[in-house]
């Protein structure tokens, strides 16, 4: 990879690592934002609601958008809209004030998110594309951790509007950084036939040696009209979007229930608060080792051996919790375990999300997936909610994260099948 491809993945980073302070912090801030505008703290709920709704708006609008007027813009712009609406936050004053805030915020993270994947996708040679996409998935629990570690640090002195003035800042000046040194989609150029001087400039920038006039366009396939969602169930498309969507439903489901219960489930066992956060620190940590190794584990063994593999790990860690004697080592390790597996999967996801599409249409498979999968990530701490009001205990708890698990390796597995059965078709009739 040359300079320019990777600074582009690393910019790429960066918003990822935005998504997950912004994530983490709101979290974290609740009980100051609380007692300092006398909302009481139950009164929250729809305050996080209206974040994962932005998010699921964000990525399917500004996933279309892409496709139609190009990554770049939309990143630069939905960028600018998540940091201006954290800056805004940190005026509010009324809960209906955070909630249409926060609700705007998501939509510039969600639109965010489809747009980061297809620019490292389409940008990094194709034997390092999987690693690409899976790295950037790095960014979201790195920028938890972060997210954490600033709001220990600046919540006692500054108090809670320092961290959204710091989680404003921060967007806007990426979005300069986009707009200075990030260049448009090539294949993106290419497939709206403008494949002339642009094209050149770029692949010059890449590779610095080549000469005027040696570039050739290999990809002159030109868009038929502006993506749709229909296309995504066209030309033979809709068994393997539907197989996709199932496990990026569930996994984005257990991610963001065990964000959010996770220390309450494990006071309900008997730990202590302090062990609660430790295993959600044990499980953001887990998170960026196995986004880092999946890239190159789905390259040696396969895509959908390794999903499956981590799924069945997820499974295996879980029930552990849910059956084993509990100590402190020990429920680090399955957080740890479980983070690992839970994220990494997350990450192959968003690989194999950007691989089944063509580039016309890829923005908008990736945003509409992860459409998708924030429903799973409303319905994940609602679930929650509600085993806990019918007074589940945290063996029936765990033991109930098993089936999302295995469901969505049954449906991976099924994705596979229905390939060979059509490979076999095909060959039949040539």
């Amino acid at each position: 990879m040359s300079a320019l491809q990777r600074l582009i993945v690393a910019l790429c980073m960066l918003v990822a690592v935005l998504d997950g302070f912004d994530t983490q912090t709101i979290g974290f801030l609740a009980p100051a934002i609380s007692a300092d505008l006398h909302i009481p703290l139950y009164r929250f709920g729809p305050v996080f609601t209206a974040g994962l709704v932005g998010l699921m708006v964000g990525a399917i609008l500004c996933g279309t958008l892409a496709d139609r007027y190009g990554r770049k813009r939309v990143l630069i712009a939905a960028t600018i809209s998540f940091g201006a609406c954290a800056l805004l936050t940190a005026y509010a004053t009324t809960l209906p004030q955070l909630m249409v805030i926060r609700f705007l915020t998501g939509v510039g993270l969600g639109g965010a998110m489809p747009n980061i994947v297809a620019i490292a996708s389409e940008f990094s040679p194709r034997r390092l594309a999987r690693i690409s996409v899976t790295l950037l998935f790095c960014g979201m629990p790195a920028g938890a951790v972060l997210g954490g570690m600033a709001s220990a640090i600046l919540l006692p002195r500054f108090g809670w509007q320092a961290l959204f003035f710091v989680g404003g800042a921060l967007p806007l000046a990426v979005a300069a950084a986009l707009a200075m040194w990030m260049p448009e989609s090539v294949r993106y150029l290419i497939q709206r036939g403008d494949a002339g001087r642009r094209v050149n400039a770029i692949m010059r920038r890449i590779a610095p040696d080549l000469d005027a006039g040696t570039v050739v366009v290999a990809d002159t396939v030109r868009s038929q009209g502006s993506a749709t969602i229909r296309q995504l169930f066209t030309d033979g498309r809709a068994p393997a979007t539907i197989l996709l969507w199932i496990p990026y439903f569930l996994n984005l489901m257990v991610l963001y229930f065990s964000i959010s219960w996770l220390p309450a489930v494990l006071v309900l066992n008997g730990q202590d608060v302090s062990i609660g956060i430790e295993a959600i620190t044990a499980f953001s940590v887990g998170g960026i080792i196995g986004s880092m190794a999946q890239g190159k584990l789905m390259n040696r063994f396969g895509v959908t051996p390794v999903l499956c593999t981590e799924f069945v790990i997820y499974i295996v860690f879980v029930a552990a919790l849910a059956l084993l004697p509990l100590d402190t080592t020990f429920i680090l390790a399955c957080t740890l375990g479980a983070g690992c597996a839970v994220q990494g999967a997350q990450a192959g996801l968003n690989s194999l999300a950007a691989e089944i599409y063509p580039v016309a249409i890829r923005a908008t498979g990736v945003g509409c997936a992860l459409s998708v999968g924030r429903i799973g990530s409303i319905i994940g701490p609602v679930a929650g909610t509600l085993m806990l009001a019918q007074h589940w205990n945290a063996r029936q708890i765990f033991l109930a994260g098993m089936v999302p698990g295995a469901i969505a390796a049954l449906a991976l597995l099924s994705g596979v099948l229905f390939r060979r059965i059509v490979q076999t078709q095909d060959a039949r009739q040539k």
